[in-house]
C-alpha cells in the first residue's frame, strides 16, 4: 500500500494525530468544503476517548504519520440503536501534502478489511449533508446511500445533518 505502514495509534500519536486532523480541516477550508471540519475543534482527549472505546489506525511512511481512522464498533448518535453488524469509520484523513495519490482509497479499504476480520458485515459511515464531493468518494467505493441524520451532535461543535452510507463487507 504505497510503502505505507498501518498500526493502531498510540500516545504518543496524539499531537501527531490532532495536527493531522487540523490539516486536514485547513485543506477542506481551502477547497470551499464548510461546515465539515474546523481546525482547533478536536484536541488529543478526544482521540485518547476513542483510543479506549474503538481504534484509531495510523498509516507511516519514513517521515511519520501520512494518514488516519477512527473506528467505532457503534455509533448510536448517528445511527440509532443497532445490532454488532458494522464498524463505523470515522475522521478518515490524509496528509494532502505528502500522502500519494489514492491514499485515502487505501485507508478506506485497510477499515473495511479490519471490520470484516471482526467478523462484522457492514461499514457505515456519515458525511456531511451536501458535501458532494466526500459523498462521491464513498459511492465510488462502493457505499450506498441509505438515508439522513438531522442534528447529529458534534465533539466540540454545534449539531450538524449528515448523508448515512454502508457498504457491505462480509457475512459474520
Amino acid at each position: 500500500m504505497n510503502d505505507l505502514q498501518l498500526r493502531p495509534a498510540v500516545e504518543s500519536d496524539l499531537a501527531a494525530l490532532v495536527g493531522l486532523r487540523d490539516d486536514a480541516a485547513r485543506w477542506m477550508l481551502a477547497q470551499g468544503v464548510t461546515g465539515q471540519w474546523k481546525p482547533g475543534e478536536l484536541d488529543g482527549d478526544h482521540f485518547r476517548r476513542v483510543m479506549k472505546s474503538g481504534e484509531v489506525w495510523v498509516a507511516e511512511d519514513t517521515e511519520g504519520i501520512v494518514g488516519a481512522w477512527e473506528l467505532w464498533w457503534e455509533d448510536e448518535g448517528a445511527w440509532g440503536p443497532q445490532p454488532p453488524n458494522a464498524g463505523y469509520v470515522h475522521r478518515l484523513m490524509v496528509d494532502h501534502a505528502r500522502a500519494p495519490r489514492g491514499t485515502g482509497r487505501e485507508l478506506l479499504s485497510a477499515a473495511e478489511r479490519r471490520v470484516a476480520e471482526s467478523g462484522r458485515e457492514w461499514v457505515r459511515l456519515d458525511c456531511l449533508a451536501g458535501n458532494e464531493r466526500l459523498t462521491a468518494f464513498y459511492v465510488d467505493a462502493g457505499y450506498r446511500i441509505v438515508g439522513s441524520k438531522e442534528g447529529k451532535p458534534q465533539p466540540g461543535g454545534t449539531p450538524k445533518s449528515f448523508t448515512l452510507l454502508e457498504k457491505a463487507v462480509g457475512r459474520g
